[in-house]
């Protein structure tokens, strides 16, 4: 056959549809995993590939989506990538590239991606493969390196980076799009980029012509249409001439590489492979792109300013939301703060994951009625990407640009047989969401702070995450209170490690009772032996004065 690389220069390279789901349909199997089919069913998947061969495909995935080790024990990872391989290459013949086909990695592992990428690339290797496929992806970790690998033992190697993301411009992790491909599309090592699966071809398309050119060969594999559930069954209707009038779009906005993800069957794609036939539309009549300014400007922000000037020490004062609907205490707690000197008030999403009143709610509320500023914080925990993109939203329409991004507390263990956690991400990966939340066209912009704890007992792990998040996107850092030596040694260390400006805790402790609670029942928070000891015999009133003692002195 032609080599890839100049039947590119050429041609529109028409790759085959969703495997997975149309060997679901044809063997009305929706459970077991269609890779299996490999060693029980050979014939089954070749006859598949033949079907996108004679639609007019001339480029095949090999089986083996979902094929790793976190999915399958090596032995069987081994065997189902060789039959796999074997297969495609068998039906292909002289027709059509085989592609090596490599699925995303769990990103809510703490394992690097990077060496299960090169373990399967490996596997591909040995089997002669030099064409593939990094499809579905949410982010890019692991795959600058899995692509260099190849390259260094196969230098020829043609490799394709594919990421999924939603109609919004947004993976699943809270990724840009034009982010991913673009540093993609800059790896040397790496020939194409592109977007595949979760979106229809229309918005796909949306999605492109807010990304712009990347400069690599560009490629577009939607789904066909979005799918409907009956029963326990997945179903995708998509029509194929509209799928294949809608695809031709995207060869027009400069995808030299098409194809089809989940839904899409032989049928889909032949009627993409005659259209394919036609010709590209005139110059005359540009596809329409949305214009990008780049990311909105942060609003001016009294806070900040001042966090930025040398000879100030701005004060940040947390605030719980009330449990119930009065507002009284709340709200006079605030004024009380405000008229206190304080520069900005944080406010608390549900902490120990226990209903309260909406900390972004609340934020707004004070915003305009006391014009205090304000940071609400916002927990990766019951909520999913759209919901924190909507609370954003909500936020920037109100004009807040300073939020606090955290984990969140998880559900106690007695309550979670009725409240269920949701975490979508972790809050390095919210913060990267928030940060890029203005780059695909939504005029927003945040400053995402984050929180340091320096009571850690390991805080050279805790510094690590620290410094991933300010590499997110994150500002600046709450510390936990300061109550011990080792946390102001720790303290110390951030600030000559960390970029981002540093706000260090300080929580007055009222009594020696008190000291005592804190430092048995709160998470997170180590009182030093001295400073309990120090409050023994102390009615209330010397208890406040020597917290403030306490305070000042850290």
């Amino acid at each position: 056959m032609t080599g890839i690389r100049e039947y590119l220069n050429d041609h529109v390279l028409l790759f085959d549809g969703g495997m997975g789901t149309f060997y679901a349909a044809r063997n009305r199997d929706g459970q077991t995993a269609c890779e299996k089919a490999n060693l029980t069913a050979p014939e089954e998947i070749e006859a598949i590939h033949r079907l996108y061969l004679r639609a007019g495909c001339r480029a095949l995935k090999t089986n083996t989506f979902s094929v790793n080790r976190r999915n399958f024990p090596a032995s069987e990872c081994a065997a189902l990538i060789r039959a796999g391989y074997e297969i495609a290459c068998r039906a292909a013949g002289d027709e059509a590239y085989v592609f090596a086909d490599v699925g995303p990695l769990e990103e809510d592992s703490d394992e690097d991606p990077a060496e299960e990428y090169g373990y399967l690339a490996d596997l591909f290797l040995a089997q002669g493969a030099d064409c593939f496929l990094f499809e579905t992806n949410a982010s890019d970790r692991g795959l600058s390196q899995a692509a260099a690998r190849i390259k260094a033992a196969r230098p020829e190697a043609f490799i394709l980076i594919s990421f999924a993301v939603q109609p919004d411009g947004f993976t699943r992790e809270g990724r840009a799009a034009g982010e991913l491909l673009r540093r993609m599309a800059a790896d040397p090592n790496v020939d194409a980029v592109g977007l595949n699966c979760v979106s229809s071809a229309p918005h796909m398309a949306r999605v492109l012509r807010t990304v712009g050119p990347v400069g690599k060969i560009l490629s577009a594999m939607p789904n066909a249409g979005y799918p409907t559930v009956r029963g326990s069954r997945t179903f995708y209707d998509g029509d194929p001439e509209y799928f294949a009038q809608q695809s031709l779009t995207l060869r027009d906005l400069g995808a030299g590489i098409l194809g089809g993800c989940c839904g899409t069957t032989p049928e889909h794609l032949a009627a993409l492979a005659a259209r394919l036939r036609l010709p590209r539309r005139e110059a005359a009549v540009p596809i329409p792109r949305i214009t990008i300014r780049g990311k909105a400007p942060c609003r001016k922000d009294p806070f900040w300013d001042a966090l930025c000037d040398p000879a100030r020490r701005p004060f940040a004062v947390e605030l719980d939301p009330p449990e119930g609907a009065d507002l009284e205490k709340f709200l006079s707690g605030a004024e009380e703060l405000r008229d206190g000197g304080a520069d900005v008030i944080t406010i608390a999403d549900c902490p120990i994951a226990r209903a309260r009143m909406d900390s972004s709610l609340m934020a707004c509320k004070l915003k305009r009625e006391l014009g205090v500023g304000v940071i609400p914080h916002m927990t990766c925990r019951d909520r999913n990407l759209n919901a924190a993109q909507a609370l954003l939203l909500g936020l920037c329409a109100e004009g807040i640009g300073n939020v606090l991004i955290v984990t969140g507390d998880p559900i106690p263990s007695q309550r979670r047989d009725e409240v269920k956690s949701v975490y979508n991400f972790n809050s390095r990966k919210l913060i990267a969401y928030v940060e890029q939340l203005g780059s695909m066209g939504l005029p927003v912009s945040f400053r995402p702070f984050a929180a340091l704890n320096v009571n850690a007992a390991n805080f050279s792990v805790a510094l690590d995450l620290a410094r991933e998040k300010e590499e997110n996107g994150a500002v600046g850092f709450f510390t936990q209170p300061v109550l011990t030596r080792r946390a102001a040694e720790n303290l110390a260390l951030a600030k000559r490690t960390l970029r981002g400006k540093i706000l260090g805790g300080i929580l007055p402790i009222v009594s020696y009772r008190n000291a005592l609670f804190m430092r048995s029942e709160v998470a997170g928070i180590s009182v030093d032996d001295r400073i309990v000891t120090a409050y023994e015999g102390l009615d209330r009133a010397q208890g406040e004065d020597l917290a403030e003692e306490i305070s000042v002195a850290v």
